[in-house]
């Protein structure tokens, strides 16, 4: 089964790719997603697109539900002194976000202790601030920060354009539930907090590990570890999450049902088509 063409873009890539271009003036970004398959950019990246269009015409930006994407926008207009209005939607109202231009200042490590640990105003201070530098061992996706914006100067300093890539996370969930599938054994290793929902709906770790390992698994779409925790005890699971939907859908199969289907879009469109298609094969 060629399980790639069931993979959306990297959306974390994108948005370092995005946020780069946006606040330098560049439209690499809005071209690449508008000229993307109809229905094939989850939400996130729509929020991107729209974004970059906004800020452009020095409009009203309406972030979705993307907090990776309001924590970015809000850190850029922050340190570029610019007066800029967001409206968010759906779960990202009623979450918890630091809303302080003076964080622009602090130190990677104090930015980090902030909103449930998440690596996100960190990341957002490396794509923004040209003197920090990368020290220790990183999260992943503070490691992709440091790792995007090398590769966008690089390109750009070369006269080229930098280049996507397909969603690694999703990706590897992907490959190991279709060998699941097919073998009756998972081989997956949790590398990251977007790993958690998976590694939890198979058995491969607990709550309380998720949480020691991931604290900010309490401050995304949903709280998740209460979430997982509700999701694999229902037979109609009602969770508005992406990740906790696509995790169990995968995990239970036919023995549940769900009530927010469509909320698999926010990162992966073609997830049902991908479950259809490996349940087909298997």
């Amino acid at each position: 089964m060629k399980i790639d063409v069931f993979i959306p873009l990297e959306k974390s890539w994108l948005m370092r790719m995005g946020i780069l271009d946006i606040t330098h003036g560049r439209h690499q970004i809005i071209d690449l997603l508008r000229n993307q398959p109809r229905g094939s950019l989850n939400t996130d990246l729509e929020a991107l697109l729209r974004a970059g269009e906004s800020w452009r015409n020095g409009a009203e930006i309406n972030v979705g539900e993307s907090g990776t994407l309001y924590r970015f926008l809000l850190f850029g207009s922050w340190v570029l002194n610019l007066d800029v209005s967001f409206v968010t939607e759906g779960t990202l109202r009623s979450r918890k976000l630091t809303v302080d231009p003076s964080i622009v200042d602090l130190t990677l490590e104090e930015l980090r202790s902030l909103d449930a640990r998440t690596s996100q105003w960190a990341s957002a201070a490396v794509l923004m601030r040209d003197e920090v530098k990368p020290q220790g061992v990183l999260p992943y996706h503070l490691a992709m920060s440091f790792e995007a914006k090398k590769h966008w100067a690089d390109r750009i300093n070369a006269g080229l354009d930098w280049l996507p890539r397909k969603d690694a996370t999703i990706m590897r969930q992907a490959h190991a539930y279709e060998k699941f599938m097919r073998t009756g054994a998972m081989d997956f290793t949790p590398l990251q907090a977007e790993d958690y929902c998976f590694a939890r709906a198979f058995n491969l770790m607990d709550a309380s590990k998720g949480e020691k390992y991931w604290p900010s698994l309490r401050q995304h779409e949903s709280d998740r570890i209460v979430e997982m925790e509700k999701a694999l005890d229902d037979h109609i699971v009602d969770s508005h999450d992406h990740r906790v939907v696509q995790a169990v859908a995968m995990a239970k199969g036919s023995k549940v049902q769900f009530s927010n289907p469509n909320c698999v879009n926010k990162s992966w469109p073609q997830f049902w088509d991908f479950l259809g298609s490996v349940h087909i094969s298997s």
